[in-house]
């Protein structure tokens, strides 16, 4: 692996791209602190702290959550809209018909739609977000703004704190843009990535502060590690498995060339949808989440609380939400990447088979068994790591907020930067790292 890495250094393209990604997470850190001013940092925080909101949303913003910088709402409006667009592509005939058949420039046109929906929904979430802060205050008498509220206009300063957020997820949508496509990988899982990587540090000295407190045993850390030991194994498993269909092309005469009689096979991934289908369930509760870890935990009306007990990760029906958002998620975005009747058509078009299948409906109903069977894998494994923080918690009582989901996101997004760059290694004639 090191040899490759250094053969990648010696490629100037490859270099630069690499080279490129890193100043991304260097900007990134950056923004993760430039704060919007005028917040009652103390407050806030113990308010994160309160509800587990801090845990489970900073995993998407390196901390920005917590310092209350402009990039506080992390890339979470820029997914939403991607998975809006994508299931409005399949409802809606003309978005089909521009990403089908208008090509690149089809699918330009759907970013450009795209870009304008996150903008939207980062407005709205922005808005809702400081509307229900400025109405928060303590029994004291504290409120969440305090800096600019006495010098400029309270309207005037929550506009600057509602474009402020919706200019930070607009640059992060940027950004990602930019190293998806000057970098390597997918800019936005990149950009997850680092988010959650910044806040490993914090929650390896929060697992050590128990330890010297004599809180934790030598036994329930021993477990721990072998329980992160074997998910990190099975990841990579899941992550890197295939099915392999063979296929057979017949030979054809071509003016005077004899061309096919080749053999090769088409490689069907067991997790085709990666890590894309636990970040978008997280997306999706990320909403309902902002807007109730605002609410007072001892709120005069019963229904907000049962409510937010409700959605509190340690309940069975969030656990049950989050399981079926991932299935779901994994069996949308298999059959979005992985299309089937493209895949038998191309096949049957240039004389390729399936050795005892016959070709055209026959073969797409096989690949169609085979798909299905392996997303099913993939889609209860996805979901009981999305579940599975709550129950390491109890068993090993180790407040790991990044748990599972993160390590499949880290594990994912790392498998996915090698691969990019082993294959551009390949095509230049260079030994990969996945040997």
């Amino acid at each position: 692996m090191l040899s490759a890495l250094i053969s990648a250094f010696k490629v100037p393209d490859i270099r630069k791209r690499i080279l490129f990604v890193f100043a991304g997470f260097a900007v990134f850190i950056f923004t993760v602190h430039v704060t919007v001013p005028g917040i009652n940092r103390e407050l806030w925080e113990h308010l994160l702290s309160r509800g587990n909101l801090g845990g489970f949303l900073g995993m998407f913003t390196g901390g920005a959550l917590n310092k209350f910088s402009i990039c506080a709402m992390g890339i979470t409006p820029y997914i939403n809209a991607s998975i809006i667009m994508q299931l409005l592509t399949i409802v809606v005939p003309q978005l089909e018909k521009m990403a089908k058949e208008e090509g690149e420039a089809g699918r330009k046109k759907i970013s450009q739609i795209t870009r304008y929906l996150t903008i939207g929904l980062a407005f709205l979430q922005s808005t809702t977000m400081t509307l229900g802060l400025a109405k928060f205050r303590t029994e004291e008498g504290q409120y969440i703004f305090k800096a600019f509220a006495n010098s400029i206009s309270q309207g005037l300063y929550y506009a600057m704190v509602i474009v402020s957020l919706t200019a930070g997820t607009a640059f992060l949508m940027w950004l990602g843009e930019q190293m998806s496509d000057k970098g390597i990988g997918n800019g936005v899982s990149l950009i997850i990535f680092i988010g959650i990587v910044l806040r490993l540090p914090h929650n390896v000295v929060d697992t050590f502060k128990i330890i010297s407190a004599g809180e934790l045993s030598m036994v329930r850390l021993i477990m721990f590690i072998i329980v992160t030991l074997g998910l990190i194994t099975s990841i990579i498993l899941i992550t890197q498995g295939q099915r392999r269909v063979p296929v057979q092309y017949a030979k054809r005469v071509v003016g005077r060339k004899l061309m096919g009689g080749q053999s090769t096979y088409i490689p069907i991934r067991v997790n085709n949808a990666g890590v894309i289908s636990i970040i978008f369930a997280i997306s999706i509760l990320y909403f309902p989440m902002t807007i109730l870890g605002f609410f007072h935990e001892k709120s005069a009306s019963p229904i907000i609380n049962w409510v937010i007990n409700l959605f509190h990760p340690s309940s069975v029906f969030y656990n049950l939400l989050y399981f079926g958002l991932v299935v779901f998620f994994t069996y949308f975005y298999a059959a979005v990447t992985f299309n089937i009747m493209d895949i038998s058509d191309n096949m049957k078009k240039y004389g390729g088979f399936i050795p005892g299948i016959r070709p055209g409906p026959k073969t797409a109903q096989y690949l169609e068994k085979i798909l299905s069977r392996l997303t099913f894998v993939s889609a209860i494994f996805l979901g009981l790591i999305a579940v599975l923080p709550t129950y390491i918690l109890a068993l090993t009582k180790i407040s790991w907020q990044l748990g599972s989901t993160s390590l499949l996101i880290v594990v994912g997004v790392a498998l996915e930067f090698m691969q990019q760059i082993e294959a551009r290694l390949v095509m230049r004639h260079y030994q990969g790292f996945m040997k």
